[in-house]
């Protein structure tokens, strides 16, 4: 059929093809009409046209007593995003025991951390009628996980899974938190636009082993927050090395330093390099955590933990450096209402 286009005429309607050809109706002739727009008609033209684009986009609404939101992505699953976001909420109790730290799990057809956090049951419910969340490890909880049975799949269309992302994120009484990470799914769907354009973010931390393959959709989930205006911390580079218990020779499974050519072409930081290690996934899978389980055991199963530890100083410091540099931007205001002191930040590992 071809495109089609309206043409102004006098008395009727004419229609062009896509090859260019004109049709008029009724028999009148055709007159396209161009009109040299003024200065004050193109700048209320271009405010008409963003009323329009903004309407229908949520207004961000932050989380009920929750001062900062940290996203934890990937663009592939697979990577080691759900370990990485669990370590990094027990790191940052660790680092503060004064701190109140919340982990939410918004990945709704693949929920992990009820697992990873050894954590089974359904919410209570408060007066107020909002879940309460699960507690293990001074981790405050939630997660799809905990709604439905362990080996049912969540076969849901779209509108069903806003629905279920809009009550996690409004329907919890997380009481006060200082930090809440939240374990986004891999992707740049409906579920990562939904989360990043309702809620004020500190910052996205994203997820990626030094395979090219997984390195392609690590950049663009990037982009995506980019585009979102939620500031990106940095890259964490995970799976980076294997070391041979018996032998200690170390081989590059996933490729070397492919995260780090990646921060260099979007101009981020590298966050840390976690390395391909037994302990990290045995204690995952037994859903003990290796920075709660094992934070004084031997140096090979330590180095993990430790390394955990210098990725959470790393995005402490990407936080206190993009608050000093854009203090007058209300997308931090929040953050400077969080009561954290980033002059103080420390961490003794």
């Amino acid at each position: 059929m071809g495109c089609w286009q309206r043409l102004l005429t006098f008395g009727a309607v004419s229609l062009r093809v896509g090859g260019g050809a004109s049709v008029p109706l009724g028999g009148s002739r055709v007159l396209v009409c161009r009109r040299q727009l003024s200065g004050a008609d193109s700048e209320t033209l271009k405010q008409r046209r963003a009323q329009i684009m903004s309407r229908g986009l949520p207004k961000q609404k932050p989380i009920e007593g929750v001062k900062q939101v940290i996203v934890v992505a990937s663009g592939k699953g697979g990577v080691g995003k759900s370990t990485t976001a669990v370590n990094l909420a027990l790191a940052l109790a660790a680092n503060d025991s004064s701190k109140a730290v919340g982990l939410l799990d918004v990945d709704v057809y693949g929920p992990s951390i009820p697992k990873m956090m050894n954590l089974k049951g359904n919410p209570e419910l408060s007066q107020s009628n909002l879940m309460r969340p699960l507690l293990n490890y001074g981790i405050a909880c939630m997660s799809m996980g905990f709604l439905v049975e362990e080996t049912a799949p969540v076969v849901w269309r779209g509108l069903m899974v806003m629905s279920a992302i809009e009550k996690l994120l409004r329907q919890v009484d997380w009481g006060q938190l200082d930090y809440l990470v939240v374990d986004m799914p891999p992707g740049t769907g409906d579920v990562q636009l939904s989360v990043s354009q309702n809620i004020p973010i500190s910052g996205a931390v994203i997820v990626s082993t030094p395979q090219d393959i997984a390195l392609m959709d690590a950049r663009k989930g990037a982009e995506m927050f980019r585009k979102v205006h939620v500031p990106v911390l940095g890259l964490v580079q995970n799976m980076s090395v294997f070391q041979c218990p018996k032998c200690k020779h170390r081989t590059h499974i996933f490729g070397a330093d492919g995260a780090r050519r990646l921060a260099r072409t979007l101009d981020l930081d590298v966050l840390g390099d976690i390395p391909l290690h037994l302990n990290i996934r045995e204690t995952s899978d037994t859903g003990q955590p290796i920075v709660f389980s094992q934070p004084e055991s031997d140096e090979q199963v330590k180095k993990p933990m430790r390394r955990s530890l210098l990725v959470l100083d790393a995005i402490l410091r990407e936080m206190k450096k993009m608050l000093s540099e854009d203090k007058a931007n209300s997308r931090y205001q929040f953050v400077r209402r969080g009561g954290y002191n980033f002059s103080t930040a420390r961490l003794d590992c």
